[in-house]
Order: structure tokens, then sequence, then C-alpha cells
């Protein structure tokens, strides 16, 4: 009896805390709820209302505390940033219709998923974190597209992500700090302040080369591992750590996040004034100068000549042995921004009265930060360019009933058919049906997830895969305007067009030649592989006889039997030779060809009594030299183009399918050159206008 009474009572205070990791269509939880929680599978994270202020919630992601404590929390995730609910009344209702909404005590919408299902969906904490809203087989919505301030082991950061530090880390509202990808593919923290903006890492003078980047790289794609954790929060002037508190006060009594500023006047008079030094810092930005090879003494003179430095950066850099290293002065017109490195050859002096008793003193706690405000979290930005393959597993029933069983074709090549489809998610794709081969479900996935890590703007993006029981396919963006080949004879391609082809055809073969982490030959480039977006962009797309090589590689020696496309194989492989990557750049150069003549490349050149190839017709007239441009131009451009415009595109594509492999350039070489072309000819625009 007693045992009972015990076990009932053990039994209902396990139980005053729903801790379920799965939210059921039709349900809702209630803000006034204290139990309303969801709780992953491992206990690592729950989620639920969250009190930003008085009277005021958010509902958010955080760390799981012992007794599903509910204040002072480390949340990792905020929905309805910036726009709290009422705490009376308020609930997050998971609609029968698939959409996930939060709604005020008046009923207004505050923050919603905008999703829809006509299948069932369930919303559930996962164990990384990680709030997902799940259909029928398939990812309606997932918090971890939508970063706040913290990413999460595993979590992709792309071109469509942005984190925003928090004002504090008792305000979540968002801050000043932003980490975002540029329109140069660069990830870049930018600090947008209430009276100054300004990109905080990397450099902003380094190139897209030195920042680790290539220009005609558009993989906007990183990943945090399992080690790091970024959380952005505010760091935002100089030293926490003085003795004397009454040297610096907050900017701003109602928050930290504007930094700090000096209680007293500095003074012009040199006599009036001295340094305090703290070692191992980096102050980014706001240089009234760069001076080289300055002594400490002439920096620091430079800086009391100016009555509004507010101190100094001296660094040093070292050189090659017996080389002399060097010593760099940077006079400061503010003071953020600034955090310690250890090891770090730089020293931040600060300008202070002369007869003031301030100093610095290292807290042990937190010997590596520099600021105003309280307990900061700053990390190192070590985030690698790491692409992330995120091709979902599609069975062959939903792509069965995407392609209305395999009914709209819209093309066809050697490796297998084309198929328009639509998938639940109203995506538009395009699904390939590979033909049956003895390749075994491992090997297949390899090679899927090598090709799913390309990421670029001018490659076909792969979103998923199946493989099941024989079937092989694989699901791509499906691309508005067809083929290059469709096109390539139309009135619809002016020069300005064919002329971007061109362009974004290089940049896309460079990437798989020389710069994505495993080098790629396509072995089939043509037009009917150059795939075009709403815009004429193009895509390089059918990987299927692409191969993968090691960086110490040069050559293939077994791969020179395999067969591309009559018309558009290099010399050296119909010879069954060796092949590299100027296999690619052969036939990339017969397509711009292609497109510049409108002849194509599997036909002979009728000249009367003979018939000539493409490339020895172009040489003939090439080699007459007058008008030869006239008279190889596509008589459908009408004359509506730069003749010295495609004079130079056709000298490169000549280039490109020289007979010897060495005496063709490199597509990088190729994407350098046209970018020339382009700069050269805004150039002349500007200066007829």
């Amino acid at each position: 009896m007693h045992l009972t009474l015990l076990s009932l009572l053990l039994f209902l205070k396990l139980s005053s805390y729903s801790a379920f990791d799965t939210m059921n269509q039709g349900s809702s939880l209630s803000v006034e709820e204290q139990k309303d929680i969801i709780v992953s599978q491992n206990g690592m994270f729950s989620a639920g209302f969250y009190a930003v202020g008085e009277n005021a919630y958010s509902f958010a992601i955080w760390f799981s505390e012992p007794n599903h404590q509910t204040t002072n929390l480390t949340i990792v995730w905020i929905a309805n940033r910036g726009q709290p609910v009422n705490g009376k009344g308020s609930k997050l209702f998971l609609l029968k219709h698939g959409n996930l909404v939060l709604r005020d005590a008046d009923e207004s919408h505050v923050w919603s998923t905008n999703t829809a299902s006509l299948s069932s969906v369930d919303l559930q904490l996962l164990n990384t974190g990680n709030l997902v809203l799940h259909g029928d087989g398939f990812t309606l919505w997932q918090s971890f597209d939508f970063p706040t301030d913290t990413l999460l082991p595993n979590q992709v950061f792309n071109r469509h992500s942005k984190l925003v530090c928090s004002i504090s880390e008792t305000n979540k509202s968002s801050g000043f700090y932003t980490l975002y990808f540029d329109n140069d593919n660069i990830l870049r923290l930018l600090y947008d302040g209430p009276e100054v903006s300004s990109i905080y890492w990397p450099d902003p003078w380094l190139t897209d080369w030195d920042a680790k980047r290539a220009g005609y790289n558009n993989s906007k794609v990183a990943v945090l591992n399992t080690i790091d954790l970024i959380l952005m929060e505010t760091f935002a002037l100089i030293v926490e750590n003085m003795e004397d508190k009454n040297g610096y006060k907050m900017k701003n009594h109602q928050s930290w996040a504007y930094g700090c500023e000096p209680e007293f006047s500095l003074s012009c008079n040199r006599t009036e004034t001295r340094f305090l030094v703290v070692s191992n810092v980096e102050l980014f930005g706001y240089d009234y100068s760069i001076v080289i090879n300055y002594t400490l003494e002439q920096c620091k003179e430079l800086c009391l000549q100016l009555c509004n430095c507010k101190g100094i950066q001296y660094t040093y850099v070292k050189a090659g042995s017996g080389i002399p290293g060097t010593y760099t002065c940077y006079p400061k017109m503010q003071l953020r921004n600034a955090y310690r490195i250890p090891y770090f050859n730089a020293d931040l002096h600060i300008k202070l009265p002369a007869n003031s008793s301030y100093t610095y003193r290292e807290s042990m706690d937190d010997k590596y930060k520099l600021a105003c405000l309280a307990n900061p979290k700053t990390t190192t930005l070590e985030t690698s360019y790491n692409k992330v393959h995120e091709g979902r597993k599609f069975s062959y029933s939903e792509l069965k009933k995407a392609t209305k069983s395999f009914s709209q074709e819209i093309g066809k090549g050697a490796g297998g058919i084309v198929y328009k489809g639509v998938l639940l998610d109203q995506r538009v794709v395009a699904v390939k049906r590979l033909k049956e081969a003895n390749q075994g479900e491992e090997e297949f996935l390899a090679e899927v997830s090598s090709i799913g890590k390309l990421n670029h703007m001018n490659l076909i993006e792969m979103w998923g895969y199946c493989a099941e029981g024989k079937h092989r396919m694989l699901v791509y963006e499906f691309m508005d305007n067809g083929s290059l080949a469709e096109h390539i004879k139309s009135n619809k391609l002016d020069w300005g067009k064919r002329f971007d082809i061109a362009l974004g055809t290089a940049k896309g073969l460079a990437y798989i030649h020389e710069e994505c982490l495993e080098w790629i030959l396509h072995c089939d480039v043509k037009p009917q592989n150059i795939l075009l977006d709403s815009n004429y962009q193009p895509k390089i797309s059918d990987f299927g006889l692409s191969k993968l090589r090691n960086r110490k590689d040069s050559k293939f020696s077994s791969f020179s039997k395999i067969r591309g496309t009559r018309g558009y194989m290099a010399p050296e492989w119909i010879l069954n030779h060796s092949i590299t990557s100027k296999v690619d750049v052969y036939s990339y150069g017969m397509v711009v060809l292609e497109m510049i003549t409108g002849r194509s490349a599997t036909k002979d050149v009728d000249m009367g009594n003979d018939k000539l190839g493409l490339v020895i017709w172009l040489r003939e007239k090439r080699y007459k030299r007058i008008s030869w441009i006239n008279e190889i131009m596509d008589p459908t451009l009408d004359g509506g183009c730069d003749e010295s415009e495609v004079e130079a595109l056709a000298e490169v594509a000549m280039q490109c399918v020289e007979e010897e492999k060495d005496k063709r350039p490199t597509m990088s070489h190729v994407v350098e050159v046209l970018q020339k072309i382009c700069r050269e000819n805004d150039d002349q625009e500007s200066a007829r206008s």
C-alpha cells in the first residue's frame, strides 16, 4: 500500500513536465503552461516559451537545464526575435493544414513557418537542436535554415543564412554584428552600429584569393564542426579590467552593446598625455593611416600630433631567416572591436591623461577578452568553407508520383532519360533515370556524394537521389529555358547572352578542374549539357561521364577508353591517349565556336566540292584574315554585336581547340581573358558616355 502510494507520488513528480520530442498536428503549446515544452530525445535541447522581459515571451530553443528551469538559459534559436508575445493567452499552434503559427493574446499572428501540406505533419526537436517540421517523408521547414545568433555543430551556413548577434546576454534583440556571405562569396563579419558601419572580418583590403576564395567560386556554404561553436555575442570596446572603473563608462546605459567612452577629455598637449599598453591585441579598423617601419616612439609621436587619436596599434610581422621583419603603426581614431589573441605580435597603446592612475589587470577568468561589457562570449571564427552535401534520399514511389509515372520526358542521353517532375513541396525538378547497371549502391552513393559536394552558380544543383533496388535516379533543379542546344540557332540568344554563357560555362569548368576538393573532369561538355535558367545564365549538367582525380595526378591513363560525344572529343581522347583536363577545354572551345558560327560541331561544313570539319573550316577563314569574322558569324546575330569582341572570343576558342593539348589554355586562364574583355568593353562604354 505504502509502496503503491510512493510509486504514484514519484510518477506524478516525474510527469509534472511533459517531456516529449514531437508535437502533433492540431496541438498547441501555451505560454502559461510551464510544462508545455518539447525536449529532444537525448535531453540536450528544449523548446518552448522563454521570458525576454516583463510579461514578454519568445518561442525559443535552448540547452536543457536541470529540472527544466526557464531562467538563465543558453538560447540557441528564437522564432519571434524582437517581437515578443504576451505572457497570458499566447500560444504556438501546429495547424491541421501544416502551418506552424505563433499567436499573441489578441489572436494576431506574430510568426509562422508559412508552410502547407495536404499530408499529415508533426514538429520534432532533434538531438542536434534542429526543430523540424516533417511532412509525409519530407521536410517542410527546419530551424537550422534560419539561424539567430548561434550555429550548432553540423548546421549548414549558406548564402541565405545570417547570424546577427544579440544586444547582450540578457537582451536577445538583434545587435550590431552580422555574419554573412557577401556578393564575392566571402564569409564576412559586419559591424553595423548606430554611428558607423564597417567590415570587421576578414580585412576588407584582402583580395578574393588572399581571403582564400576565387572570384568564380560561388560555393556559399560553410559548416561548423563538432568541436567549435560560434556564438555571436557583442564585443564592443576596450579593457574591462581597468582597476579604476571611473576611467571608462557605458556609452549607452541601456545596453553595453554601444560600447564605452572615456570619462576624461584627452588633451592635445603631449606633456599631459601618456599611453597604457595592452599586449597581444587585435584591433581592427578606424585607422588614421598605416605607416610601415616606424619605431614605437615615432608611432606614438604621430598619435600625439592628432587630437582625435585614441591610441595606436603597433605590430610586428616576422620575415624569413636572415631577413628583418616589418613593424607597422596604426593610429586609431576609435577604439572598437578589440580582442586578445595569444602570441599575436601586436600591442595596443591606449591614450590616457598623464595624471591618471589607470592600469590594465589581466583577468584570470577570461584572459583573452577586451571589452567594456560584462562577460562577452567571442570565439575564433575558424569556420572553414567546407562543402556540405545535403542531398535527400527519395523513394522510388515518390519520384514516380512526382513525374506522373515518368511521363514528361525533357531530355535523353547516353546515361539515361530526364523527366520533369513536381515534388510535394511544389518544387519543380528534373529527374534523371539512369540506365540499369551493375553498379552497387555503395559505389553509386560514393559518386553521388562527390558530385553533390559541388556548389557553384554555373553548375546544376543536385537536390537528391534514389537508390532503391535496381533503380538509380538523380534529382536536379529544373531549368526554365532547357539546354543551350535548343537555343543555339535562336534569335533569343543575342550576342550579350552568348558571351555570358561562354563566360559562365568557363567559370563552372574552372571550378571543377582547379578549385573543388576533388578535382573533376566532366568528359562530355556539349550544348545539350549546358542548361539555361530563366535569365539565360548557364549551368553545366550531366556529370554521368565525369571522373574524379587526385590533386597529385596530372593525367588519367585508365580512362582513355571512355567515350564522349563525337564532334566535341579532343584528338588525344580519340587516339586512346591518356587524358587530362584539357579534354574539357577542347570541348568547351567547340561549344563556343558553335555559338559564334551557329554551325554544329557534329556536322561538316559544305564547301561545294569539299566538306570540312568546323575547326578546319575556321582555321582556313582565320588564315585569310580579311573579314573572316563577318564570314563565320551566325547570321541570326544580324550584326547586333561588337565585331572586336566576337573576334576576341573566337581567338580564345581557337586556342582551346588546338591539336596539341599543351597549347590549350587552362579554364581559369580562359576566365581571366574573358573577364578582361568585359572590363575593357565597360571602360570603352564609360568613356563614350
